[in-house]
């Protein structure tokens, strides 16, 4: 108690020092100044003013990053090549900035404040933000915020009430009879054995794992980086509240992907600037960004450099927000508010513009190389390889990355639809995937070697071939394919081969085809038929010369029909050849039907798979083809890798391009013949010349009187056509309005509408022509005196009719 008592008196006693020293203020001497709740004098400010400015600081990024050799400056504008005298003012308030914070935070890094660009002038990071219709702290992206939520629907529970009604479910109350579930008549001893098996293996696989961890790991403490935590990078923090953004999370400017604050790829945060102002970092970065709180109003926690700018404001309460603003209006009491904002310059950078070349180059000279641990990304731009690749990602197995472990290769714009190669070098297995439009339907081809019946896997796009084939698998003694959509209702094929009897230099399908020993086809299920006729499996066992079929399962039936045929070439003790025996067939039926026991209905049956088998050889033969055929036009593909090129790409396209070029060029040709032939008026009458003639000036005379006098005389033409379409006019719609006084009497209310539109119409004609004619006579003489000046200025008769008027 004694100890909180004195603990309650010192909080007394300094409470009424600062009293005291409030109300010394009020008295204070017109030499001393109040600055952030303390007296400073004139003296204290000389001594610090005195010790700020022997401090010494380097800026990092004095050093412009930009080359001389890659940037011509004589062509930029003078806002880079200068300051205006509101961009010194600023440098000078970022140095005093700059000065202060070295000397009140020593060991922090020097700020970022003011770098040099293309011309070695120094700028104002604030000033190097264009902003746009998004201002930069702003800046909103759509993707970011879809993937966000996303992210937080998957990681959303099921709601409560939803076990409530699972437990309803689940205490349903049981039937009174219900039938007992079989006995368990496993071993448990086996059971346990197997049990403490596994979990021997599953042990012996952790200990391997956690001693590879410990090797890597101590690898990885040898390679350790000695600058981690020393490299200062620049990103885009986006603030929550504004555009609908939920919360705040950053964007890599190198990759252009969205991080969360909490991310632990960022480390710390120096400073944060926008086109308005600037802010330093005051706290603590122990546990990276995720303790950070980003309100930027804060002064305790982001110090800002310049007053009076936009900026989100603290929160405090409407009490606190009251008492602040009464005890300002009794310190500014009889003062004049004072404006003591900074507008911020505007900025000095030019809108950015990227050429289609440019865009399309993506990064400089067209390649891009990343390196992970254990791993390296390669990109390039489209149409720089002539192979097509764009992306090529390779993992290795040691941290020194010098023993591959498998290869990803991404193509774009291959003839052959290429789309992803995926090498994988310890087991030498080779994976191609090709997009829809491979002339073969081909959609991944897995191989280990392009020679023929070697280990090989390839999918095709079953709605593009007509046979329905969706997958074949090859061995050097087996291939299997599988169906779907067939009307045969095909669904699966095995081919057994056995050895060649001839061993041939060449050997291969189409000059040795590998004999076939057995063929086992599987078919779905075809309604239209009765499940016992229905054939599920058929096996041709060509050597045995045996047929083998399984039916399908009828959905009551646990066991399924079953026949084999075999085939005799024996003859009989009279020497005839046997057809048929009852022996020949054995059969197997859950439900025996008295005409399959008949020779007759088993002898069409043989003679029809023995069709069947003879098809199914074919088929399996032109399978072997097929591959052939498709290793040859994979082999021909890789060593041509041909590359599209749209018909709109007139850059690459040189065909699209000539051929444009050519339309363009015969286009502009006849359009200029038409032109010249139209303003060529004299073209008509110096055709009468003999070719090489020279014009004299009779000739010229005479010319320029026959160009005139047919000019006057088409205009005199088309005046009389007019005067006649006009007269013509006029003539039928009197004889229409003669026509109805004679018939007015006996006319429908059907015909007075019908003549008083034919009326209607006639009037408007007749307006037409005689405004047309009215016009042409008012143009006409006009025309006359324009040719008769464009005759006398033309260069091929104006030597001639020099002085003649």
């Amino acid at each position: 108690m004694e100890v909180l008592k004195e603990k309650v008196e010192e909080e007394e006693a300094a409470e009424r020092e600062e009293a005291a020293e409030r109300a010394e203020g009020a008295r204070m001497r017109p030499s001393e100044v109040r600055k952030g709740g303390t007296i400073m004098t004139q003296e204290m400010l000389r001594d610090l003013e005195k010790k700020l400015s022997e401090i010494e600081i380097t800026v990092p990024g004095r050093d412009s990053i930009i080359s001389e050799d890659t940037v011509d400056t004589s062509k930029l504008p003078l806002s880079y090549q200068s300051n205006t005298p509101k961009e010194e003012h600023l440098l000078q308030v970022a140095d005093n900035f700059s000065c202060q914070y070295s000397h009140l935070c020593p060991d922090r890094v020097p700020l970022f404040l003011h770098p040099l660009n293309e011309c070695k002038v120094p700028k104002f990071v604030s000033t190097t933000i264009r902003p746009t219709l998004m201002p930069y702290p702003e800046l909103y992206n759509w993707d970011s915020c879809a993937q966000f939520v996303a992210d937080f629907l998957s990681m959303v529970p099921l709601s409560d009430p939803l076990k409530p009604i699972v437990q309803k479910k689940e205490m349903a109350p049981p039937k009174k009879y219900s039938v007992k579930p079989p006995r368990d008549l496993s071993s448990r001893f086996e059971k346990e054995q197997e049990m403490k098996k596994q979990e021997g293996i599953r042990a012996e696989e952790e200990r391997r794992l956690r001693k590879e961890e410990a090797r890597l790991q101590e690898v990885a403490n040898a390679n350790s980086d000695p600058l981690y935590g020393l490299r200062v990078h620049c990103w885009v923090l986006v603030l929550s509240g504004k555009r609908e953004v939920p919360e705040n999370f950053f964007i890599d400017s190198f990759t252009a992907r969205s991080y969360s604050t909490q991310d632990d790829h960022f480390l710390g945060i120096e400073s944060l600037w926008n086109h308005k102002n600037y802010w330093v970092n005051m706290q603590d970065c122990w546990n990276c960004c995720k303790d950070l709180v980003f309100d930027l109003g804060d002064p305790v926690r982001w110090e800002y450099l310049l007053l009076g700018t936009d900026k989100p404001y603290l929160s405090v309460t409407e009490e606190d927000d009251n008492e602040l603003n009464d005890d300002d209006d009794v310190e500014n009491l009889g003062k004049e508010e004072e404006d003591k904002s900074f507008d911020m310059p505007h900025s000095w950078v030019e809108q950015i513009e990227i050429s289609p070349e440019a865009f399309e180059t993506r990064c400089p000279n067209g390649k891009k190389v990343i390196h992970y641990k254990q791993a390296k990304l390669e990109k390039w731009t489209p149409y720089l390889n002539s192979n097509g690749l764009v992306c090529r990602l390779s993992t290795y197995r040691d941290l020194e990355c010098t023993k591959t472990l498998e290869i990803k290769e991404w193509y774009q714009n291959r003839k052959d639809m290429l789309d992803l190669k995926h090498i994988n070098e310890i087991t030498g297995l080779i994976i191609d995937y090709f997009k829809p439009g491979h002339p073969q339907s081909l959609r991944m081809h897995s191989y280990t070697s392009m020679q023929p019946e070697t280990d090989r896997i390839m999918e095709f796009y079953e709605k593009a071939r007509v046979d329905g084939l969706i997958k074949r698998e090859e061995t050097p003694k087996t291939m299997t394919e599988y169906y779907q959509g067939r009307a045969d209702f095909l669904s699966y094929r095995h081919v057994t081969f056995g050895p060649r009897v001839k061993n041939l230099a060449l050997n291969s399908a189409e000059s040795n085809p590998r004999p076939m020993v057995k063929i086992t086809e599987r078919f779905f299920r075809n309604s239209a038929k009765p499940a016992d006729e229905d054939v599920a499996e058929r096996a041709f066992l060509i050597l045995e010369e045996r047929i083998q079929l399984r039916y399908h399962c009828r959905e009551d039936y646990i066991t399924a029909s079953k026949r084999e045929f075999l085939q005799r070439t024996d003859v009989d003790s009279k020497g005839n050849k046997i057809i048929m025996t009852p022996d020949m067939c054995i059969s197997f039926e859950v439900e025996p039907m008295e005409y399959t026991k008949k020779l007759l209905y088993q002898y069409e049956a043989m003679m029809q798979l023995k069709n069947e088998e003879k098809l199914s050889r074919h088929q399996a033969w032109e399978s072997e083809l097929e591959v052939l055929e498709i290793l040859k036009l994979l082999e021909e593909e890789e060593a041509a890798h041909t590359l599209t090129i749209s018909i709109y790409d007139t850059k690459r396209n040189e065909k699209s391009r000539e051929h444009r070029e050519a339309m363009e060029r015969v286009m502009h040709e006849e359009h200029m013949r038409q032109v010249e032939a139209q303003l060529d008026y004299l073209a008509p009458f110096l055709a009468q010349l003999l070719p090489g003639e020279k014009l004299t000036r009779g000739q010229a005379m005479r010319l320029k009187d026959e160009c005139l006098s047919d000019f006057k005389q088409r205009l005199i033409d088309k005046a009389n056509l007019i005067q006649a379409r006009f007269e013509k006019e006029t003539q039928e719609l009197q004889k229409k309005q003669q026509w109805y006084q004679e018939n007015q009497v006996t006319l429908t209310a059907e015909d007075e509408d019908l003549y008083l539109s034919y009326c209607s119409q006639a009037m408007f004609r007749i307006r037409i022509l005689e405004q047309r004619l009215n016009r042409h006579k008012e143009l006409a003489p006009l025309k006359y005196l324009a040719l008769e000046e464009k005759l006398h200025k033309d260069p091929r008769l104006v030597e001639f009719l020099r002085g003649y008027v």
